[in-house]
C-alpha cells in the first residue's frame, strides 16, 4: 500500500470508530437510562444487553481504531450496525429513524470492505505482523 491508502485506511478507523466510542462510552456512563431505553425497545436481559453494548461499541470502537484484530472486529462492528437498524431503526414513518437505518447500513458496508482488506500498514495488527516476522527461531 502506498502511504496515501495507508492515511485513508488510518482515518477510516477513525472515523468509523468515533461513532461506536462515543456511544459506547455514554451507555457505559448512563447505564441506567440506557437500560430503560433497551425496555422501551422490547429488549429482553436489558442489564446483560447493556454489558454487551458496551463491550461491543465502546471496547469493540477502541480496538477497531487501534487496528488490532480488525478483520474479525469489523465483522463484529458491521453485524451489531444491522443487528442494531433492525432492533431500533424500522419505523420508517419517522424520517429520523430512516436515516438511521440506512447510516447504519452504510456503516456494515464500510465494516464489510475493511473486514475484506484490513487495516493497513498503520495499524497494530501491521506491527504484530512485523514483530512475527523478524522474532528469531527458537
Amino acid at each position: 500500500m502506498q502511504t496515501s491508502e495507508n492515511a485513508a485506511a488510518l482515518v477510516g478507523r477513525l472515523l468509523l470508530s468515533l461513532l461506536f466510542i462515543h456511544g459506547g462510552w455514554g451507555k457505559l456512563l448512563a447505564a441506567s437510562a440506557t437500560q430503560a431505553g433497551f425496555a422501551k425497545q422490547g429488549l429482553p436481559m436489558v442489564e446483560l444487553a447493556w454489558v454487551i453494548a458496551v463491550a461491543v461499541e465502546l471496547a469493540g470502537g477502541v480496538v477497531f481504531l487501534l487496528g488490532l484484530f480488525t478483520r474479525p472486529v469489523a465483522l463484529v462492528l458491521g453485524f451489531w450496525s444491522i443487528v442494531t437498524a433492525l432492533i431500533a431503526h424500522t419505523n420508517f414513518a419517522d424520517r429520523m429513524q430512516e436515516i438511521n437505518f440506512y447510516k447504519n447500513m452504510g456503516l456494515a458496508g464500510g465494516f464489510l470492505y475493511v473486514a475484506a482488506f484490513g487495516a493497513g500498514a498503520w495499524s497494530l495488527d501491521a506491527w504484530l505482523r512485523g514483530r512475527r516476522r523478524v522474532m528469531p527461531a527458537e
